[in-house]
């Protein structure tokens, strides 16, 4: 594996890690900036809709531009963000980083991976693309506890400067090490777009929105649900986001293996109904059990929610590219922005539950969600069985 992968990797990583991380700061972000929880969750939907809308439209603009020179400023970009919140002693420079943290970062998602597969060359394309999603595998199992404990010891400023500081490394590296006039192709956004019209591309894109939504009702509200609603201390943070992302790497390496063996549309649909079960069953422990009880079992439960959450992705992109495989690169790219979207619409529904709710009721408005896009996914197969024979199966 040429080891210039390896580095679009950790950029990957230090970018994804500020998504990931960013649940366990809310609290003392909110303290600091006097707003309310869930007001502070308007950083993450922030960040999110930045990074859905920038992979698209920011690769439109920057399509035939030198690769190796996007990748250094973008990263570049992503460090000031980094640095400006950091250093925001208002809500309103805090947003500001966000949007700029979330636009660069879906910019260099698209053009590591065109990088990656551009040096490993088309017989190892799969396993170029896989190392560089890697690292948001990586970010979620190991950089969103660190960056919980880096807070805890030096405070929230402190996981920002930590990012800022790898973020400037992995630019310095790629941009001595990538090679020069390494351009891209320039494809409109209008034709990025089209993709969109194709049979069952829609109903898969708002599978993947509304599994993501549902998600992060919960995750963007991790702290509270774990602290108000389970009793548990801010140290114990790391703790909760390493099992999750312990989880988050098995159902990762498993979800392939396992959609070979019986079927993506199987694990997508399983994943779906697990995923509302589990949030139903930490709502349950949350709501029900004394907290020197549903501490610990909330603990235990974020490995199968990992397993369960991480499950889907690999899944569900691979049918969306099982629909026409001679435009992946297309489709892709809309499920990623609908991944994000998904984020921004739960932090926004998570963040209005708690204004009237308790943080131990966000599972059971969570696990609707799943629900909602398993019947969005059966009634897509049903509607493909009764019209024109398929290529390949939902």
């Amino acid at each position: 594996m040429d080891p210039r992968i390896v580095w679009l990797g950790v950029g990957s990583f230090a970018m994804s890690t500020v998504g990931f991380v960013f649940s366990s700061l809310l609290p003392a972000i909110a303290g600091e900036t006097h707003v309310s929880v869930p007001s502070a969750g308007y950083l993450i939907m922030a960040f999110s809709l930045a990074y859905a809308v920038g992979a698209p439209v920011l690769s439109a603009v920057m399509g035939e531009a030198d690769r190796r020179r996007v990748l250094a400023l973008t990263i570049l970009a992503f460090v000031c963000g980094n640095i400006v919140a950091a250093t925001s002693g208002s809500f309103g420079g805090l947003l500001a980083a966000q949007i700029l943290m979330g636009g660069t970062a879906g910019l260099y998602a698209a053009t590591a991976q065109a990088t990656a597969i551009a040096l490993a060359g088309p017989e190892h394309r799969a396993r170029a693309i896989a190392v560089v999603l890697g690292g948001t595998t990586f970010a979620v199992a190991l950089g969103a506890p660190a960056g919980s404990l880096i807070a805890n010891l030096w405070g929230w400023r402190g996981t920002f400067v930590a990012i800022a500081v790898l973020g400037a490394a992995c630019a310095s590296i790629l941009w001595v090490r990538l090679p020069r006039d390494m351009h891209g192709t320039h494809l409109p956004l209008s034709q990025r777009f089209r993709a969109i019209a194709l049979p069952g591309i829609t109903a898969s894109l708002l599978v993947t929105l509304l599994y993501l939504a549902g998600g992060f009702v919960m995750v963007s509200y991790l702290a509270p649900l774990a602290m108000d609603g389970a009793g548990l201390s801010a140290m114990a943070l790391p703790a909760l986001l390493l099992a999750f992302g312990a989880g988050a790497v098995l159902g990762n390496l498993g979800s392939g293996y396992l959609s070979d063996r019986f079927g993506a549309t199987t694990v997508v649909t399983l994943a779906l109904l697990l995923s509302s079960a589990i949030c139903v069953a930490m709502a349950s422990v949350v709501t029900f059990l004394p907290h020197a009880l549903a501490g610990p079992i909330l603990i235990g439960l974020m490995v199968p929610w990992g397993i369960i959450g991480w499950s889907f992705p690999p899944a569900q992109a691979s049918r969306i590219v099982g629909r026409s495989p001679e435009i992946a690169h297309l489709t892709l790219s809309l499920n990623a922005s609908a991944m994000y979207f998904g984020i921004a619409l739960g932090t926004v529904v998570g963040g209005r539950i708690l204004e009237f709710s308790s943080a131990a009721s966000l599972g059971f408005f969570a696990a609707g969600f799943p629900l909602i896009a398993l019947a969005v996914l059966l009634a897509t197969r049903k509607s493909m069985q009764a019209g024109a024979p398929s290529r390949l199966a939902v």
